[in-house]
């Protein structure tokens, strides 16, 4: 889970997901969202993709990307289960 907090500490990243999260895209796609050159792009994209916050899948000649909802269901739950969110009141009655 540290790679994923890692990963969403990077505004570009956190942007990438953004637009991921409206559709998958291409690398292209997204690098046409940024004044960045494609390696840059990638380096992010390779990024996300170790921390399994998005999934690759080649389709034809083209890589699409995902937003990878597992990771991010994990990370609700911890926040969840630390009393971050939700119904959990930490001040004892």
């Amino acid at each position: 889970m540290g790679d994923a907090f890692k990963a969403l500490a990077d505004p570009t990243r956190r942007r990438i997901l953004e637009l991921l999260a409206q559709g998958d895209l291409t690398a292209g796609e997204i690098a046409a969202h940024f004044e960045m050159t494609k390696p840059s792009v990638s380096h992010h994209l390779n990024i996300l993709k170790s921390a399994k916050l998005i999934t690759d899948e080649r389709r034809g000649q083209n890589i699409v990307y995902s937003v990878n909802l597992t990771v991010f269901q994990e990370l609700m739950k911890w926040f969840y289960d630390c009393g971050l969110v939700g119904g959990h009141n930490n001040e004892k009655e």
